[in-house]
């Protein structure tokens, strides 16, 4: 019975190490993502001059998970809703975070982004664009450096851990 516990342990303890070096491994993608949506969102505001709740599906229909479902629910919100588009945007936010691998600081990035958005001509609209893929791109950098470093450590960390506690423990 011990060593049914003991590799019901260590494979619990491998699952978190490989579950936290997906998280690292999904990271980059994720803000490559969010990247190409808000170049698409660009696109839309400059040449399409779409709506933004329409801007919002075109790039619902063009991203993968998780970033389609977030403006999926942007898009449905400013539909439904009719509330003000900086509170919907917070909630999106704040909902994307709990479904996504993205960091404190592409959460601040993103909300920031979203105060801006929506509140000025075409061209100034744009500069703000360019400035958040900036700090993405600063995030993306960041995230592919602490995936090469930590991506192979989590995973053998979980498995280590888990030898490690139930070595003590018999």
């Amino acid at each position: 019975m011990q060593w049914i516990g003991a590799l019901l342990f260590v494979i619990t303890s491998t699952w978190v190490g490989f579950e936290w070096s997906s998280r690292l491994s999904n990271r980059p993608k994720q803000i490559r993502q969010l990247k190409n949506a808000l170049q698409i969102l660009e696109a839309e505001i400059l040449y399409s001059q779409l709506p933004l709740n329409e801007a919002f599906l075109v790039i619902a229909k063009q991203t993968p998970q998780p970033i389609s479902k977030f403006f999926d629910t942007l898009y449905y919100e400013l539909e439904h809703d009719k509330r003000d588009l900086f509170s919907v945007w917070e909630q999106s936010v704040n909902g994307l975070m709990k479904y996504s691998s993205l960091g404190r600081n592409e959460q601040e990035i993103i909300k920031q982004f979203g105060r801006t958005l929506g509140q000025h001509d075409f061209h100034q609209q744009q500069k703000h664009i360019q400035l958040t893929l900036s700090h993405l791109e600063r995030e993306l950098e960041e995230a592919r450096d602490h995936h090469l470093k930590y991506g192979k450590m989590a995973k053998s960390l979980g498995v280590l851990c888990g030898l490690f506690v139930v070595l003590l423990l018999l």
